[in-house]
């Protein structure tokens, strides 16, 4: 994850350049935000400073900032998202082809819907309800939570911070809610507290310990 953080800040200075659109239906920007309207399709949706807005039952195609957050209405469908400084929202039953990205901002994906690729973040936590996750998660930094009724099939990696990443000695907390699945390896490199609600099914732990719970909620630390 680290080596492709670098790529995506690399991404970030060649989008300090002016955007011209490639097609009638892409949407490029340096700076402002983007909005859509519901209903609609689109193309790719770039900009460099700003947030991308897209509204509920809309079909895009990447989706992107440097400096903004992501939000996606419930009921649409794009092929991926990512971001560099922001966090990303995705509501109720999305279609994300892809993956979902961002370096510094958490994650959130609500319930019904369904992402194609993994997600990842490096500085952000992440949070699933519902929701069935082809991929893995990755993070370094980032609480993790895959709530009530969500599935996850390409496991779960927090990484150990190395360089300018190794910004905090907190622990991150993961929590794998009620009926909830993670297929795959839970593989850890920095000590985290993993809590695993009773009727959870998870793959292969390495590096922590898993705390059984019973109750709605994971115990507070």
């Amino acid at each position: 994850m680290i080596e492709r953080t670098f790529t995506r800040l690399a991404l970030a200075l060649a989008l300090a350049c002016p955007l011209a659109a490639t097609a009638a239906d892409d949407i490029s920007k340096v700076n402002g935000s983007i909005e859509t309207t519901a209903g609609n399709t689109y193309g790719d949706l770039e900009t460099v400073n700003g947030a991308v807005r897209i509204a509920g039952n809309t079909r895009a195609d990447d989706a992107s900032t440097v400096n903004g957050s992501i939000t996606v209405g419930d009921g649409a469908i794009v092929r991926s998202l990512e971001t560099v400084n922001g966090g990303i929202r995705v509501g109720r039953n999305v279609q994300v082809a892809k993956g979902i990205e961002t370096v510094n901002g958490s994650v959130f994906v609500d319930q019904g819907s369904v992402i194609g690729g993994g997600i990842e973040t490096v500085n952000g936590g992440i949070g699933l309800v519902r929701t069935q996750l082809s991929g893995g998660i990755e993070t370094v930094n980032g609480d993790v939570t895959v709530g009530i009724g969500s599935h996850v099939r390409g496991g779960i990696v927090i990484e150990r911070p190395q360089g300018w990443f190794n910004t905090t000695r907190r622990k991150p907390r993961v929590v794998i809610g009620p009926d909830a699945v993670v297929e795959g390896k839970l593989e850890f490199g920095r000590e985290v507290t993993l809590y695993v609600h009773r009727t959870a099914r998870i793959g292969e732990v390495k590096g922590a310990e898993p705390i059984q719970f019973e109750t709605d909620t994971a115990p507070k630390d």
